[in-house]
């Protein structure tokens, strides 16, 4: 059979906003699967609900789709798509369900993201970025008349906020403001204005939309979200509720009642989401999930139907489950679980959801009364001749005595008669939580293919297991983290088969500070790769776009306590490096900006460590998951490539010394499968 390689990259398919359609009989969904080096193929697909029937695709391969919406009867699907521009602006668009041309009904400067159908069908409400020039000449409405419009960029750049950058690109002015299209005339009005942003647009009735705002004194600096619902009929808005969290999402019921996330403002990163529901008739709050120790995603969560019960997703130990609670919030039940769910679409007693488990990376599924059924199999041909391992569950006990939670992978025709080397994975966050399948399975199995033993685990900090578990490591990232960690390596490097002087770290992110702290404290890895990492808590503080982290995390300011913050950091400690260190970047990376990886390298090449920095141009922070396929591919052939290089179970030399030997992108790259083994 043949081994997952990293150019793999490019032949996997995976599903996104999977939609059911009112009457229950349709789920819309987006495949999305890389063309290039440089671009992904994005179409929006329907399936039976029932899996009657196999997918078929529903829009044109024109531009990127995403966003599927049915309209409230059911007959048309609402879509955002970059089709028809030359640029990467979305647009909205409306198909009719039995097909037929689609319908621009945009053309805005600022995009379209967060559509919602009003109740009667009539109209689209949205969410688009623009400039305060845009908004008084009224061009945020339309740019038809307008050729080739363009944003200027400005020179020089003239910051004012503290925030001013996100998701690799500059906010430059722009604000996200409510807007509706009416869906037959494409007239367009704007609800919101001002210096502050707007969000998750959700409607109640035919008249009455609820948004959210940060309308604070600063909202870059705190947690509070307001609750706004705005009379379309009368032009008025009015305030309902205010919540605290770094975002939060709605789901609004015909009779008024909001469900909405609630993140505790102390410590905000390291404390659980709650979904809270309040009700204007009694003016009474509930906390719907008061009763489970698990927090939830800030958006997504969904009424059913009938507006009895409210659909979400929570990490579970090593699960992403899909769990639903009553009005009331008396009984919280798992509908779905077994694997990594994404996104929801709840129907009257069905949901569907977006799945990946260790044998796949990702299809979509329906459950009904718990009965599952997979609708789709979106990489069946190239799964049909592939060795893909299953991961071995682990719960060790860590020096302080806390069970963890990990996962063992072997190689193909894994032999426990042999000796391999061990790659250790570390999650980035550092409040998030590691399963068998999500984004990482492609890296892992590709590691395991390369002959390496992989271990990953979710340490104490992360998700999914209680907010106690998640707080453990307040005001020390560093060594609480790396004794969970090292104690679950080791575990695994005291068997037989694992060659405990051949073992490998990486991460990224939160993952990646925890790379640059072990090879600080201790010499057991023969080589590491750092990820897009914080390396230094003070210049991390003054550069990214997530500076409360630190505040909350740590509960300190540079100013306060440098010293500390110092002595927290990675680069404090990379004079006692000796591990040959890779360190890879992106250069558009805003949420870890490059200064922290640039430094990281400068440290440990001052002090004679093997090491070399990569930059990836045009990415940011979601490289590993998002970024250009060829970058993505790219980026794990040079891990397994440095690792490589340093193992004694593979006969090539370090990678400082083999060129472009071993990349795809290379001029030798036919050996990039690792077959030079």
């Amino acid at each position: 059979m043949r081994h997952v390689s990293a150019a793999d990259y490019h032949d996997i398919a995976k599903p996104e906003s999977p939609r059911l359609s009112p009457d229950g009989e349709q789920v819309a969904f987006v495949r999305k699967v890389p063309t290039d080096d440089e671009s992904y193929e994005a179409t929006i697909y329907l399936v039976p609900a029932d899996g009657s029937d196999e997918p078929r695709r529903f829009t044109v391969d024109e531009g990127v789709d995403s966003q599927p919406r049915w309209s409230p009867s059911g007959d048309r699907l609402a879509f955002v798509s970059t089709r028809g521009e030359d640029d990467d602006r979305p647009q909205l668009w409306v198909v009719p369900r039995d097909g037929g041309e689609a319908q621009q009904v945009t053309e805005v400067p600022g995009g379209v993201s967060a559509p919602a159908w009003s109740p009667d069908g009539s109209r689209i409400a949205f969410v688009q970025a623009t400039t305060e020039d845009e908004r008084e000449a009224e061009l945020d409405l339309s740019i038809a008349d307008e050729e080739e419009y363009e944003r200027e960029t400005p020179d020089p750049r003239v910051v004012d906020r503290l925030v001013y950058r996100q998701l690799a690109r500059y906010i430059d002015g722009t604000r996200g403001h409510v807007y509706v299209a009416d869906v037959e005339s494409g007239e367009i009005e704007r609800l919101t204005d001002g210096d502050y942003d707007h969000s998750s647009p959700s409607w109640s009735d035919e008249t009455t939309l609820y948004y959210t705002s940060k309308r604070t004194e600063d909202p870059d600096d705190n947690v509070y979200v307001d609750v706004f619902a705005y009379d379309t009929e009368a032009g008025k808005e009015e305030h309902v509720l205010q919540t605290t969290g770094w975002g939060t999402g709605l789901a609004v019921a015909g009779d008024g009642r909001v469900v909405y996330a609630r993140t505790p403002e102390d410590r905000t990163s390291m404390r659980q989401t709650d979904l809270e529901l309040f009700d204007p008739d009694s003016e009474e709050t509930t906390t719907l999930t008061a009763d489970i120790d698990r927090t939830v995603g800030a958006v997504g969560f969904q009424w059913d139907p009938d507006e009895e019960f409210v659909y979400f997703v929570t990490p579970d130990e090593g699960d992403y489950v899909c769990r639903r609670v009553d009005d009331g919030g008396t009984a919280v039940e798992v509908v779905a679980g077994d694997g990594h769910i994404t996104d929801i679409s709840a129907g009257d007693e069905a949901v569907v959801y977006a799945k990946s488990e260790w044998d796949h990376p990702g299809d979509v599924f329906v459950s009904v009364g718990g009965d599952e059924t997979r609708l789709t199999e979106l990489n069946a041909d190239y799964l049909a001749d592939l060795d893909v391992g299953e991961p071995e569950e682990l719960r060790f006990e860590s020096d302080d005595g806390v069970e963890v939670q990990g996962w063992v992978l072997t190689p193909p025709e894994f032999d426990d008669s042999q000796t391999y080397p061990l790659a250790v994975e570390i999650h980035g966050g550092p409040h998030a939580m590691w399963s068998t399948s999500g984004t990482m399975w492609h890296e892992f199995q590709t590691l395991a293919a390369r002959g390496y033993v992989v271990f990953w685990s979710n340490p104490r900090g992360s998700t999914g297991y209680g907010e106690a578990f998640e707080m453990a490591i307040e005001r020390d990232w560093g060594s609480v983290t790396m004794t969970d960690v090292m104690a679950g390596a080791e575990l695994v490097a005291e068997r037989d088969y694992v060659d405990a002087e051949n073992a490998f770290v990486t991460g990224g992110s939160f993952g990646g500070f925890m790379t640059g702290w072990i090879v600080g404290h201790t010499d057991f890895f023969r080589g590491a790769v750092a990820q897009r990492g914080v390396y230094d808590l003070s210049s991390f503080y003054g550069s990214t776009d997530a500076f409360k982290l630190v505040e909350w995390d740590f509960g300190a300011k540079p100013w306060d306590e440098p010293e500390f913050l110092w002595e927290q950091s990675p680069v404090a400690h990379a004079a006692n490096a000796t591990t040959p260190t890779l360190v890879v970047h992106s250069d558009n990376d805003f949420r870890v900006p490059v200064n922290n990886g640039e430094m990281f390298y400068l440290f440990l090449k001052k002090n004679g460590v093997d090491t070399r920095l990569i930059r990836y141009p045009r990415e940011g922070h979601e490289l590993s998951r998002s970024g250009e396929p060829g970058h993505v591919v790219d980026r794990i052939e040079r891990i397994a490539r440095w690792f490589d290089g340093y193992s004694d179970h593979h006969d090539v030399p370090p990678a400082l010394e083999r060129g472009d030997d071993g990349l795809s992108a290379g001029e030798d790259g036919d050996d990039a499968d690792g077959d030079e083994e």
